[in-house]
């Protein structure tokens, strides 16, 4: 079977110069040449040292009748490529799409430019949703600007639950925490917060305070009392191992206790807080302070440390 590489989306959202960046990775120079089928010309074009580099062979299909299982079998005989890669025209229906039997799509990728979205989600659903559908990536770029994010990712995954979808700006891949992905609900009157549950909320928390300001958390904490403090205030929080063994950090948010003067070091507590947003002095600025309505002595963890390895 010949392996193939389907690229799609609309016009100028980026499908080029994705493909462009994947023929420069070492992991993409392997045996044999490649067959790189570009169905739209838009302004950015392929770098011809580049396909030399790459061992590419570049050919056009500019009409849709043409994209047929014949000339793509000429195209392959001509050209003997190991692998073939298909930029495809977003305004082609995806679903008329025809290969040669013996051609095998190893994977479908969907590159969107996030400041046109709305536009094309709107008008040309349907041809987007075929994009969509059969796609294990999609990627949002050009995410500059874009506020909800979470409502783009809704509309995608009301399409393809089981696709990867990747948002990026100028800065490279975004890191945001959506609701949808949280392993608990933010509607629950408590927040109960397992392991897992712990480390997202404290990441998500110093990006996203405002999902949590007046909501009720409780986990399991290990008691921190810097000599700094204001009196009345302590640490609860977890051990976490960043990225290996030799890299820990002590993860936590200070909170206002009456009873702080009875907590000692390293005491493992089981702790209900409300979480809210205020200036703290260790802060430099306004952060999340926890308000503590009930503190009580627990036993340890199994896992006294967690991971975000």
């Amino acid at each position: 079977m010949k392996p193939v590489y389907i690229v799609n989306g609309f016009l100028e959202s980026g499908k080029t110069e994705f493909i462009n960046y994947t023929l420069n990775q070492p992991y993409f120079r392997i045996k044999g040449r490649t067959l790189l089928i570009v169905c739209e010309e838009g302004e950015e074009e392929y770098d011809d040292k580049l396909l030399k580099k790459s061992a590419t062979d570049l050919v056009f299909i500019e009409e849709e009748g043409d994209f047929n299982s014949s000339s793509l079998i000429e195209m392959e005989k001509k050209y003997k490529p190991e692998r073939i890669i298909i930029e495809y025209n977003g305004m082609w229906n995806y679903k008329n799409m025809k290969l040669p039997f013996h051609w095998a799509v190893e994977q479908q990728i969907t590159i969107i430019d996030a400041s046109t979205f709305p536009m094309y989600f709107t008008n040309m659903k349907s041809l987007l949703a075929e994009m969509l559908r059969k796609s294990e990536m999609i990627i949002f770029n050009r995410c500059d600007g874009v506020e909800d994010l979470s409502s783009y990712k809704r509309n995608v995954k009301a399409i393809n639950q089981q696709a990867d979808i990747i948002f990026e700006d100028s800065q490279g891949e975004v890191n945001q925490i959506f609701e949808d992905d949280l392993p608990y609900s933010l509607d629950d009157a408590v927040i109960e917060l397992d392991n897992e549950g712990y480390g997202i909320w404290y990441l998500d928390s110093l990006d996203n305070l405002e999902r949590y300001i007046g909501k009720t958390v409780q986990f399991t904490a290990m008691v921190l009392k810097p000599k700094d403090f204001p009196t009345g205030y302590f640490v609860p929080g977890r051990m976490a191992m960043t990225c290996c063994a030799d890299d820990m950090a002590f993860l936590g948010f200070a909170c206002e206790y009456e009873k702080c003067d009875g907590l000692r070091e390293k005491q493992w507590i089981k702790i209900t807080a409300r979480v809210e947003k205020e200036y703290f002095a260790d802060y430099g600025g306004e952060g999340p302070v926890l308000k503590a309505v009930l503190v009580e002595q627990t036993k340890a963890p199994k896992e006294e440390v967690i991971s975000f390895i």
